[in-house]
């Protein structure tokens, strides 16, 4: 099956063809196949406008079902208790949702009921404080930006010589 369509095949299409050309002859077939194309072309728009208009009365029909079943949700028709268990679990809920929030640390447990857990950072108290250190008079500092020489380090050329390398400049 090819071709146009079901029961149409290249066989069928070439005896049309044939008697299409002995019928109208070999000067006025193109204009009657443009002719008979911008007919599909037309039929074609036809069924395709028919189809998309078909599909949007499909989808108002919906659209329409479902506003019906908003509209009966929020009036509360069709809606099904859900019993004494269901209540006592929202009300527990919206009790813990309800708590002042101090009373939640101590429900967390201990750190060492997760044995995967990496170690405690130690205490904030126990730490080392750092040194202080000692004032200097503080130098006046010129408005530009000043840069610390770079530190010189040398190096063996392949003679046996050292000489200093210097690294670049650092701004401070």
């Amino acid at each position: 099956m090819g071709g146009l369509g079901p029961g149409i095949g290249g066989f069928e299409i070439l005896v049309i063809g044939i008697v299409a050309l002995l019928v109208v002859g070999p000067k006025d077939l193109p204009l009657l196949m443009r002719k008979i194309g911008k007919v599909m072309a037309r039929a074609r728009a036809m069924a395709n406008e028919f189809r998309s208009s078909f599909d949007e009365m499909a989808r108002q029909s919906e659209l329409d079902e479902l506003r019906k079943e908003v509209e009966a949700l929020r009036s509360g028709q069709g809606m099904h208790p859900l019993g004494a268990e269901a209540d006592a679990a929202f009300r527990d809920i919206r009790n813990d949702l309800n708590k002042p929030l101090d009373t939640e640390p101590a429900m967390l447990p201990a750190p060492d009921e997760w044995p995967d857990s990496p170690p405690a950072m130690a205490p904030l108290d126990d730490a080392p404080a750092p040194k202080a250190k000692a004032k200097t008079a503080a130098k006046p500092r010129k408005a530009a930006a000043t840069t610390a020489p770079a530190p010189v380090a040398s190096i063996k050329t392949a003679s046996g010589k050292s000489r200093p390398i210097r690294a670049k400049k650092v701004d401070l």
